[in-house]
């Protein structure tokens, strides 16, 4: 493919490119060595269970293997025991070894969702790192200064503040810089927020006398809120292990105005489609339903096939448009032993569902208005439900479950 060509696909999506010429250089050079380059993600396996918002780095390094490019995942289990202090306003806590590893052994299975096994080289940090020795690590820690440490945003604002800051935080960028002088990295991906670690990584290569790398920051993808950051702590995620009708019926939530943002970086859909759909979406007579379908479509298919994702479609048409229930909604059996008078804590009932992940989700789905039981919604936590063989509970508009007194 035509360099030019590389790079259009390359830029799609992209924050921050330092620097395209560089790029540009790099992809001439490779076809003309017939090199693939090396293009590194380093990954901190603090939370190993990803959602679509981790998917779109690792889309980009799918874009880079299909045009023939090498790809590192970098697991930092060195660097994974002090954690990136990365936007925290205070030290994190550190895991221990054993933590660690546990995390970074479900990351091979999960990224194969996205990437190509086959063309993926996943190493440890600790294979290097761990064989440095003090001097090692002075003279790692000679190639950066203090003052270039605190104009990082979080380690500035915590020494305004007078909040501690421990002198192994500094090592973590200097340890994941180190990562791209040890691979010899050509490429280095990462989100917005890691722009800071990104450039130590540039820096510590032109130090050790290499080639700086290039540094290609993706955005970071909203979630079903279409505000805060994609999270599983806010609840505004779309997990890539979610059932295809609840995958479905997320991306159906999603604001209008998220849609062209979400087929841009979760998609494969081309530049000219994007821009029939902005188009489409500017028109006062069209209704933008019909384009969510269909990325939610996209979307499902990717994660798990065309059979399911028409299925899922049907589903939710028929649920939500025709206002039905579910086929096949879980039946979960309540012991009428764990009634007291035939009644259940809301909350308790909420949670036994198996819908939310705790007591304290429960409470709060119900606070948000949330839930409805047999068609009547609450809003209340301090109620005791009478618990009725084959009542419906619904969560939200997508989630349901069927009780079963036993």
């Amino acid at each position: 493919m035509e360099i030019n060509e590389q790079l259009k696909i390359l830029k799609r999506g992209v924050n921050d490119l330092i620097s395209e010429e560089e790029l540009k250089e790099k992809l001439v050079k490779a076809e003309k060595d017939g090199r693939p380059l090396k293009v590194k993600l380093g990954l901190d396996p603090s939370a190993p269970d990803i959602h679509l918002g981790h998917t779109v780095v690792l889309r980009k390094l799918k874009q880079f293997q299909d045009l023939g490019h090498e790809v590192y995942l970098i697991i930092g289990d060195f660097t994974g025991m002090i954690g990136d202090p990365t936007g925290k306003s205070e030290t994190r806590n550190q895991l221990t070894k054993e933590e660690v590893l546990e995390n970074a052994r479900t990351y091979e299975e999960q990224f194969s969702k996205v990437l190509d096994p086959e063309k993926t080289n996943v190493v440890f940090n600790g294979d290097w790192l761990n064989e440095m020795d003090f001097a090692d690590v002075l003279e790692l820690s000679a190639h950066y200064t203090v003052a270039r440490m605190l104009e990082r945003d979080d380690f500035s604002k915590r020494y305004s503040a007078g909040k501690p800051i421990g002198i192994h935080e500094f090592f973590y960028p200097l340890m994941q810089g180190y990562d791209s002088v040890a691979i010899e990295a050509d490429v280095e991906l990462g989100g917005t927020d890691q722009r800071f670690n990104l450039l130590v990584g540039r820096k510590l290569q032109q130090e050790y006398g290499q080639e700086p790398q290039v540094v290609l920051m993706m955005p970071l993808l909203e979630g079903l809120d279409g505000v805060n950051k994609m999270s599983k702590s806010l609840d505004n995620y779309i997990g890539v292990y979610d059932e295809p009708a609840d995958m479905f019926g997320k991306v159906m939530s999603i604001p209008d105005d998220m849609i062209i943002r979400y087929f841009e970086l979760l998609t494969d859909v081309s530049i000219e489609r994007l821009d029939a759909m902005k188009e489409k979406l500017s028109r006062d007579d069209f209704n933008p339903m019909e384009l969510k379908k269909e990325l939610a479509r996209e979307i499902v298919t990717e994660y798990h096939d065309e059979e399911a994702a028409v299925k899922a479609r049907q589903e939710f048409e028929s649920v939500f448009s025709k206002g039905n229930l579910p086929e096949d909604i879980p039946v979960i059996e309540i012991a009428e032993s764990d009634l007291e008078d035939g009644e259940l804590w809301i909350v308790k009932l909420v949670a036994a569902t198996g819908l939310v992940d705790s007591n304290s989700q429960a409470r709060r789905m119900i606070k948000q208005g949330a839930v409805t039981i047999d068609d009547q919604k609450y809003q209340k936590i301090n109620l005791d439900i009478e618990v009725e063989d084959g009542m419906i509970i619904q969560i939200g508009k997508r989630r349901f479950a069927k009780i079963k007194l036993v």
